[in-house]
């Protein structure tokens, strides 16, 4: 009811937008050590915290026991970036604040294991030595995984074995233990067709390819593997002489992919020996083709997973790989806990990988400063708009939210059904028919009143006199853009494209005495 007073109608509009389901109540995050679930490190409703283990009514990021780090294993030599602090100790490790891991003990090298190799710390390949029982080299002056793999060559001297046969003078090229087993006479870095050596072995232009190596290699009359495939040097003596390196042999430093002329394949530049149809042998491109794109060996990209720069439900991000010639897709953590991250190196290739999600903490951020701070979290600051309880002498006007926003998971033992009602609408996507406590809350951090009052005089003109910042629809959207930022909130449809809830949200009246 309207009632007249001083020839002034004072009028009261609620304008209220909740955008999930249930009356709005103020929920306090709490910094679980771990919860009821299991889980280390989580920001939940204090309800889920484990009683046995420490909790604080504020974000985890601002706790010593799970503030993130670098966890290393001394045992196992391996580390783990972004670690809490609590879950490092609890399983034995050694924590430092030096949260990408740099430090002396996480410095990567090379391990060489006979014939294999593997790209990890020196303690790790300590471990891997009395895990296979093999004598094991490290070295850390080779910096990257590829250059790493290539070096795993057997380090065994190979040469010519010959001994006597009926037919002459026969010849093997292999190692010198197993020349004196067949009881030969070996000679070093010599290859059968040497002339010095007297053979039957003579050169041939037939090629091959070598199990565990890169090349297409000649063959000689006797079936020995020889030097490096290169046309111009069928018929040259010195070339069928003794052993030429990678690194004195044709097109070194270039992948040769097809090449007629040359065989000196490189499995770092993105090639290798492989045999066609045909029986001939070709340095055969390890790149891949994707979506209509050429992509290097080993070089790993973002996928364009459906609705995920909408960050829709459902939607989760992928890293792929391109790795001999074939693409193989690898699952970022789900509910978009990790979003895939892409770069390119010096050399212009591309490099991709899954990074976590640092969303948690941006509605306890009060500053735009603190919450734009890209060290620590992923928040985007929307002004006109304050969503924050915390409030305090330094809240600037605007509120914090999660710059890509996160899944959530709305389903479990503990359901609420969702509804309307004359007092709120819903905005959480329907993809279920219900949402679980975790989301609900994590939503609940966007619900919002604001009052606006209005003065009318006496001829019927109306002049807001408060809460005018909530006048119209900019509010409005902004309220639903930072709800949607929040989560699987809002009028959102999922990856799918099967719409949830998009009810307009319901303006109360109420008049004023």
């Amino acid at each position: 009811m309207i009632k007249k007073s001083n020839f002034k109608f004072i009028m009261i509009f609620l304008i209220g937008i909740f955008l999930i389901a249930g009356i709005c109540a103020e929920s306090v995050s709490y910094c679980c050590e771990k919860t009821t679930d299991g889980a280390w490190c989580q920001n939940v409703a204090e309800e889920y915290c484990d009683d046995n283990y420490r909790k604080l009514a504020t974000s985890c990021e601002s706790t010593n026991f799970c503030k993130q780090g670098c966890c290393y294993d001394s045992q196992e030599g391996t580390c783990t970036e972004n670690s809490p602090q609590s879950v490092c100790e609890a399983e034995g490790g050694y924590w430092t604040a030096q949260r990408d891991c740099d430090i002396e003990q996480c410095a990567i090298g090379c391990c060489l294991m006979g014939d294999q190799a593997a790209f990890v710390t020196q303690t790790r390949c300590k471990r891997l030595a009395t895990i296979y029982g093999l004598e094991t080299t490290f070295r850390s002056d080779i910096s990257n995984e590829l250059t790493c793999i290539a070096s795993a060559t057997s380090s065994v001297v190979k040469g010519a074995c010959v001994f006597d046969t009926d037919e002459g003078n026969d010849c093997e090229f292999t190692t010198e233990k197993k020349c004196s087993d067949l009881g030969g006479k070996f000679h070093k870095d010599f290859l059968c067709t040497a002339e010095s050596l007297g053979t039957i072995c003579s050169p041939t232009t037939k090629t091959t390819c070598v199990e565990g190596k890169d090349e297409i290699y000649f063959l000689d009359s006797c079936g020995n593997v020889a030097n490096i495939y290169d046309s111009s040097k069928i018929n040259n003596k010195e070339y069928w002489k003794k052993i030429y390196t990678k690194e004195e042999s044709c097109g070194y430093g270039s992948a040769n992919v097809d090449s007629g002329t040359c065989g000196n394949c490189d499995y770092s530049k993105g090639s290798t020996c492989e045999e066609k149809l045909s029986g001939k042998h070709v340095c055969q491109s390890l790149d891949c083709k994707y979506n209509g794109k050429t992509y290097k060996h080993g070089e790993s990209w973002c996928a364009d997973s459906p609705g995920l720069i909408d960050f829709l439900p459902g939607s989760r991000a992928f890293r792929l790989v391109c790795f001999n010639g074939e693409v193989t897709s690898e699952p970022c953590a789900d509910f978009r806990a990790q979003l895939c991250f892409e770069y390119e190196d010096p050399n212009g290739a591309k490099v991709a990988g899954c990074g976590a999600n640092l969303w948690t903490t941006c509605v306890h951020q009060t500053t735009k400063k603190d919450c734009e701070n890209s060290d620590l979290r992923d928040c985007q600051w929307i002004e006109g708009i304050n969503i924050d309880a915390k409030g305090g002498d330094d809240k600037e006007d605007g509120s914090c939210v999660p710059l890509f926003a996160p899944g959530l998971e709305f389903w479990g033992k503990e359901k609420t059904k969702t509804s309307g009602s004359s007092f709120s609408a819903n905005y959480m996507s329907r993809t279920t028919g219900s949402s679980t406590r975790n989301a609900e809350t994590t939503c609940s951090y966007i619900d919002q009143k604001c009052v606006v009052k209005w003065e009318v005089d006496i001829l019927g003109n109306k002049k807001c006199i408060d809460g005018c910042e909530c006048v119209g629809d900019d509010w409005e959207e902004k309220m639903i853009e930072a709800c949607k930022a929040m989560g699987d909130c809002a009028g959102k449809v999922n990856y799918l494209g099967i719409k949830g809830y998009s009810e307009d949200p319901e303006v109360e009246k109420e008049d004023a005495d």
